[in-house]
């Protein structure tokens, strides 16, 4: 396996893309820093971490001939590979919270930034960003976060974490699971957070309403039930899950 390790770097996803087009990296090659100086989430959030304590790490996954129309299949690969690492290391009630965060019980221990190098209407490389709360215990107030070492009571090794996560992500990121969708899709929707439960949402307007999500379209976008069974899709920038 292919690693190269940093003390500091501003973004792992951004050192790695960097690399691209001078060297001749492997596929799944990995870049993990001991700290993150500018890691980032999904909407442009910002992804806080203590140095030495966590993973930061980006993964490069050299093109199946994806489609750039299919693309969430990577972000549900993914989720699906870190769900089933750390179900392995016994962290207790995980889900996925959609898009791609990984939850136990209520709290955020994971994020995914994955970013895509298209050529025409198929996707070339993907650089993945896997933020990993580790052995941290503190977050500066920051609600609904946690950690392995929070949850399970237990200080982990980080390179023997990181060895699991890139195992599993080498069996979901092959061209068999990514070209299964339905198959691909059904095992994401199963380990979906509040999936059929009441939950309550707010809209881009600031508006809020109830609705039950019954899972995610081909496309990537949440699917909810809304009032006399309707069916409503929203993409990222559109709702946000309240609980």
């Amino acid at each position: 396996m292919q690693i190269i390790k940093l003390n500091a770097t501003d973004s792992t996803n951004a050192y790695l893309k960097q690399l691209l087009p001078d060297n001749a990296l492997e596929d799944f090659a990995v870049v993990v820093a001991e700290e993150q100086l500018k890691g980032r989430g999904q909407m442009g959030t910002k992804w806080i971490s203590d140095s030495g304590k966590n993973l930061t790490f980006s993964v490069l996954k050299k093109g199946e001939s994806l489609r750039v129309a299919n693309q969430f299949a990577l972000n549900m690969c993914t989720s699906l590979a870190i769900y089933e690492a750390l179900s392995a290391l016994g962290v207790p009630n995980l889900s996925v919270k959609w898009p791609n965060d990984i939850l136990s019980a209520n709290s955020k221990i994971c994020g995914i930034l994955i970013e895509n190098i298209l050529l025409g209407s198929k996707i070339k490389t993907s650089i993945i960003g896997i933020g990993l709360n580790v052995n941290q215990t503190s977050f500066y107030n920051l609600p609904d976060v946690s950690s392995l070492r929070l949850e399970m009571g237990v200080t982990f090794d980080l390179d023997e974490v990181l060895k699991l996560i890139i195992a599993k992500l080498r069996k979901y990121l092959t061209k068999e699971f990514l070209s299964h969708t339905a198959e691909l899709t059904s095992k994401y929707e199963k380990i979906m957070f509040r999936i059929d439960k009441p939950s309550t949402f707010k809209d881009k307007e600031g508006n809020y309403f109830m609705g039950f999500i019954k899972g995610v379209s081909p496309s990537g976008k949440l699917i909810v039930m809304l009032e006399d069974q309707l069916l409503q899709e929203y993409d990222l920038k559109e709702i946000q899950l309240m609980y």
